[in-house]
């Protein structure tokens, strides 16, 4: 697309108040790559909401720190329009990230810097694959850059390595909860508890899950009491109670990871395991690791999983399915016909 034939404004969806969480579907100008910059124009494709993202701006003002246009969501696939010429991506290319804080991609065009794209996996749709990237970035990182896990692919010795861990994921049919799963069982994990509801066991067991704790029969404290093999590795994605039971699942010496809340903060008063690493992280985008996922993608070790697809005009409802609490998978707005 010659840049002469761009638009002046495009369709975007904006908080207009960080404070509240109320979206307005307007008008903005066309953003503009920085000069001599590592930043590229994307025509955006479909882009996801993230529950809880409304409220980032609210709570965490460090995260952002430039001037911005309060535009949500930060997953996108789409086409490359303009690039730096030492960059990897140029006009043309096809490519999905998620990127950092600071501008979000619920509109027409958007722009990503070179570290945070990676060419999107070969065959999927545009609405596939913009449901992975925040997913699969913050499932990678806690396996292997915080669970002492290896990503071990191709690699026998760390796949036998890794198969001697016990893994408990919570909400593993939620948007990130399903990249927990596919990447552990990729990396060769081969047990892994999922704490689920009914209608959710048949999805989660086909991506990986060999243990089902059914929240309707006993909280995870219960199964855990009841003589439930205690693991090595917790990954939570719903802090509050379930956080606080997962300290009565795991082993000594054990791993307790949240994207919720920081884990010390329900540690028991009493009987706690001894030695545990118990933390909370953000993810941070590094394409590097989504080019991993494409390949596994590609090869048919994992998948996306959709919950509902809407269009721009429909951001409303796209993010009160988000926000609901019971998507399967993730919730994908498109733009583009």
């Amino acid at each position: 697309m010659s840049t002469s034939s761009l638009p002046k404004t495009v369709r975007a969806v904006l908080q207009p108040d960080i404070q509240s969480t109320d979206l307005i579907l307007t008008e903005l100008p066309l953003q503009q790559a920085k000069p001599n910059s590592n930043e590229h124009l994307i025509k955006v494709y479909a882009t996801a909401p993230c529950a809880g993202e409304l409220l980032w701006a609210k709570n965490f003002p460090s995260m952002f720190t430039e001037e911005r246009k309060a535009v949500p969501c930060y997953d996108l696939s789409g086409v490359v329009i303009t690039a730096p010429a030492e960059s990897p991506f140029q006009p043309g290319a096809e490519i999905y990230t998620r990127t950092h804080t600071g501008t979000g991609h619920a509109r027409d065009y958007t722009i990503a810097k070179t570290e945070e794209l990676a060419i999107k996996p070969k065959g999927l749709s545009w609405t596939d694959s913009s449901s992975i990237p925040l997913s699969a970035f913050t499932a990678y990182q806690a396996l292997f850059e915080h669970g002492g896990l290896k990503p071990a692919w191709k690699d026998p010795a760390g796949k036998s390595e890794n198969s001697k861990k016990r893994v408990l994921i919570t909400a593993p049919a939620g948007g990130v909860g399903v990249w927990v799963v596919q990447l552990a069982k990729a990396a060769g994990v081969k047990d892994i508890v999922g704490v689920s509801g009914p209608a959710n066991i048949e999805l989660v067991k086909s991506l990986g899950v060999t243990e089902i704790v059914n929240y309707k029969e006993q909280s995870l404290g219960q199964w855990a009491a009841a003589g439930g093999a205690k693991v090595d590795l917790v990954i939570d994605m719903l802090g509050n109670q379930t956080l606080s039971d997962a300290w009565t699942a795991v082993k000594d010496g054990a791993i307790l990871l949240s994207i919720r809340e920081p884990p010390e903060g329900k540690k028991p008063t009493e009987h706690a395991p001894k030695d545990v690493s118990a933390s909370f992280f953000i993810m941070e985008p590094k394409g590097w690791q989504l080019k991993e996922v494409a390949d596994l993608v590609e090869r048919g070790e994992a998948r996306p999983v959709v919950d509902s697809v809407w269009t721009l005009d429909q951001f409303k409802e796209a993010f009160a399915k988000a926000e609901g609490g019971h998507a399967r998978g993730k919730v994908i707005i498109t733009l583009q016909e």
